[in-house]
């Protein structure tokens, strides 16, 4: 399977491709057993700041737990935020990550400019657009300040929604879309991460909701598949209009990284059981984001 055919496809059918996340290695192999039990496709895929922060070691670990439990027809894998500025808004040397993930058989890869200004996001994305498309690579970039990743406390849910704070702007995204050359473009549209802090990593999400003109207004003017990041959390409701209107990949972190750290808690530290956590979440979840089987469009599996 091919990550960019299948994101565009999901738009074609108006669904959406979920991306799961891996903070923690053991996450993998549940992960990968509830999306081919759902029947659906899915990318998993892991950030920096999870083997910076939590315990997925490296994204080459990742890739060889993946290469262990990866169910063909069903499962791809992506490289998320690899920020230029990250969390604790220190510079990265961002490209030999990207390079990195291109030798460790990723499928696609996200590059993260949204600290910086939108030249400098734009120029950064084409170079990491660049590298992804000479390997046959799917590119994935960010226009607007999806807020959680930072280290101090962000502002009440409310107030950000409001005020659309960091939303993103419709003019520079037709810039960002046409200049970047990115495949996908993740939106800020009254999403939020979950935080990474230590001291917040554990709480419970604000209940989200979208900005559903805004979504339909971006898809119209940049014309590539649009990305929801931080999808834990969002009502059921504003997630599946927002994928009728340009969301076509949605990424899914917290919940299910909180299940797991959850699960290790409760019992006393048994892997099995986190996993087994883990397993249920992931199908509550695509059952929530993208309705029951019978509901959901198929993806032409292998």
């Amino acid at each position: 399977m091919n990550s960019k055919e299948m994101v565009l496809l999901a738009r074609q059918k108006e669904t959406a491709v979920p991306a799961f996340n891996i903070p923690h290695l053991p996450m993998v192999e549940p992960v990968a057993a509830a999306v081919a039990d759902e029947g659906i496709v899915a990318i998993i895929h892991v950030a920096r700041v999870e083997w910076e922060k939590f315990s997925s070691r490296s994204l080459e670990a990742v890739a060889r737990e993946y290469r262990k439990f990866e169910k063909p027809g069903h499962t791809l894998l992506g490289l998320d935020h690899v920020p230029v500025i990250d969390e604790d808004l220190k510079r990265v040397d961002y490209l030999p990550i990207i390079r990195r993930a291109i030798d460790s058989g990723y499928q696609s890869v996200m590059i993260d400019g949204s600290r910086l200004k939108l030249a400098e996001n734009i120029a950064v994305t084409a170079e990491a657009a660049e590298l992804a498309h000479a390997a046959g690579l799917a590119c994935e970039g960010e226009l607007g300040a999806v807020m959680g990743h930072e280290s101090g406390p962000i502002k009440p849910y409310e107030e950000i929604f409001a005020s659309k704070m960091g939303f993103t702007d419709l003019e520079e995204a037709k810039e960002f879309a046409r200049d970047s050359r990115c495949d996908w473009m993740s939106v800020a549209v009254g999403n939020i991460h979950g935080a990474v802090a230590e001291a917040t990593r554990n709480q419970k999400k604000p209940e989200a909701r979208l900005d559903v003109d805004h979504i339909a207004a971006l898809y119209r003017a940049v014309k590539i598949p649009l990305v929801l990041h931080g999808g834990s959390g969002i009502k059921t409701e504003f997630i599946r209009l927002g994928v009728k209107a340009g969301i076509a990949k949605i990424n899914v972190g917290t919940e299910i990284r909180q299940a797991y750290e959850k699960g290790l808690e409760l019992s006393g530290g048994k892997i099995p059981e986190a996993q087994e956590a883990v397993y249920k979440r992931v199908r509550e979840v695509i059952c929530s984001m993208l309705g029951n089987r019978e509901e959901r469009p198929a993806l032409g599996l292998a």
